[in-house]
């Protein structure tokens, strides 16, 4: 597929009309509602909204979970395993990445072939353009509860590891299904909502970090982290118990589970660590919840299954499947 331009990919949110370039800009052909274009990017939502520690997050570590940086498929991997997605499936293929964060899966999506248009609602949007500079990716900073795209305009629709941050998950699953073509395939991923859950340490420290500057929390997790990793390997190295126990202490550790160097394992324990304490929201979902939302929504075969998080994926509904 050749690129197209990603005004003709865009509409508008508010009345549906599609765009034509303005200085500097967007403007809607039938309301006239302007979009600003900064960095190439049009920019549907403001700069400070819930998912800002997003933004600081992925721009500090804009590289750090690109396959391309850390020369291991932990990436790849992991979409491969909750896409089911080969190169036959993408290549040629105009696909919606919604939670792009810094590009980690669109490159992944890319490297299969396809065209990707990556939206987030917060300025990861700049480093994943940083990050991937090809003519088949488009960037667009919009809310997923107002995608900018006409209904039916995507061969298929991803968000790994995002709407369990959004404010109504609900409503986030939902609206990832309109832009999506009839038969085309959906693939979405939420923390598992279970008991276990509240034994995490995210748990009982968000009622604290959320209401921290951003800053100082990354601070104060960047300083925690070196010393944290080493008690949890030390209980980690406990016979039998240890590796549950480990789990206990309050870092991201990937020690044994992810192919990674040392410096590498310090890296995403920062990331991943602040990834636990800042979001505004962080709201699991059952597998029997995230089915029900995906059938309401006219998606047919949904397989819900357990990978890293918990996955759900599905196809779109011919119009007369629908109404039956």
């Amino acid at each position: 597929m050749a690129a197209r331009p990603l005004a003709g990919l865009l509409r508008c949110p508010a009345c549906g009309g599609s765009f034509a370039e303005a200085d500097s800009g967007l403007r809607c052909q039938a309301c006239t509602r302007f979009v600003p274009v900064v960095n190439g990017i049009p920019r549907f939502v403001p700069a400070d909204n819930y998912a800002a520690n997003f933004g600081f997050q992925w721009n500090r570590f804009r590289r750090t979970q690109l396959d391309s940086h850390s020369g291991v498929p932990v990436s790849r991997d992991r979409f491969l395993r909750e896409t089911g997605w080969t190169a036959d499936r993408l290549a040629g293929t105009l696909v919606l990445d919604v939670g792009c964060g810094a590009g980690r899966f669109a490159e992944i999506a890319l490297a299969l072939g396809a065209t990707v248009v990556a939206v987030d609602y917060s300025s990861a949007v700049d480093a994943c353009r940083a990050n991937l500079p090809t003519a088949r990716l488009h960037v667009v900073q919009a809310d997923i509860y107002a995608l900018p795209f006409a209904p039916e305009t995507f061969d298929s629709v991803y968000s790994l590891g995002v709407i369990q941050h959004t404010p109504d998950v609900e409503r986030a699953v939902k609206a990832l299904v309109p832009p999506l073509k009839a038969g085309g395939e959906i693939v979405v991923d939420v923390y598992r909502k279970h008991w276990k859950g509240w034994l995490h340490p995210r748990m009982w420290l968000r009622p604290f970090t959320t209401r921290m500057d951003a800053g100082r929390l990354f601070r104060m997790v960047e300083g925690a982290t070196p010393g944290l990793l080493a008690v949890s390997n030390a209980i980690g190295a406990i016979p039998a118990v240890g590796p549950q126990l480990r789990r206990l202490v309050p870092v991201a550790n990937h020690s044994g589970l992810l192919p990674l160097s040392s410096a590498q394992i310090e890296e995403w324990a920062i990331l991943d660590t602040y990834d636990w304490l800042a979001p505004a929201y962080d709201q699991p979902q059952t597998a029997e919840t995230l089915l029900r939302w995906l059938v309401e929504a006219g998606v047919i075969d949904v397989e819900v299954f357990k990978a890293d998080h918990l996955t759900a994926r599905g196809y779109k509904a011919a119009d007369d499947a629908r109404r039956h």
